[in-house]
């Protein structure tokens, strides 16, 4: 297991893409204990802008709020919404998990690797939220992670954050800080497709 291998000597630093406050709050819980905590905000799919900037800002009071054992900062990324329609040309019909939500978690994951080395001082370990997630593919967002690490030369933090009751953590940390809870992924086709 990587967390019982993790250097004694110091705090140990995770550079972790972020989607929202909710999947945020159990993943920064369970890890905060474990690392410094870099949160990566970037995510081009969320639509329409308002929706993106209150997702940024419910992820901002959240660390505020929450009590930390080591250091959390957030960091922004761009909001550049014609590189998620970019990458959708041609799969707007696939369904969530398909190929369209697979090549948006692996731009994201680029993104985030990209932001990751250019730190001043290089992270140990990068990783995301995504995984806590029932309607995210654990398996896929870990292989491309892999992938993405030996790219880039900075290890991947194996991860499925819905196991072991991540996921129901994560509802009753959303309650207890009144956190916005969306009824969609982010992007135009799963709001589409969303039943809120």
């Amino acid at each position: 297991m990587i967390l019982a291998q993790l250097p004694k000597e110091r705090i140990p630093v995770l550079f972790l893409h972020a989607c929202c406050a909710p999947c945020s709050s159990y993943v920064l819980e369970y890890l905060q204990q474990y690392f410094a905590i870099t949160l990566f905000f970037y995510n081009p799919n969320i639509v329409p802008q308002v929706e993106y900037l209150h997702r940024k800002e419910e992820l901002c009071r959240l660390i505020q709020e929450m009590p930390h054992q080591n250091a959390v900062r957030v960091i922004d990324g761009d909001y550049v919404p014609e590189r998620f329609y970019t990458l959708a040309k041609g799969l707007e019909q696939e369904p969530e998990r398909g190929t369209r939500c697979q090549k948006c978690i692996s731009h994201r994951l680029e993104e985030t690797f990209l932001a990751a080395v250019q730190q001043p001082v290089q992270p140990d370990f990068v990783c995301t939220t995504l995984s806590i997630s029932p309607h995210k593919d654990a398996y896929f967002i870990n292989e491309e992670g892999e992938r993405l690490a030996k790219l880039y030369g900075i290890p991947w933090l194996f991860s499925d954050f819905k196991k072991k009751g991540g996921y129901q953590r994560s509802i009753v940390l959303s309650k207890e800080y009144e956190l916005y809870r969306q009824n969609y992924c982010g992007c135009v086709f799963s709001k589409q497709n969303s039943h809120g």
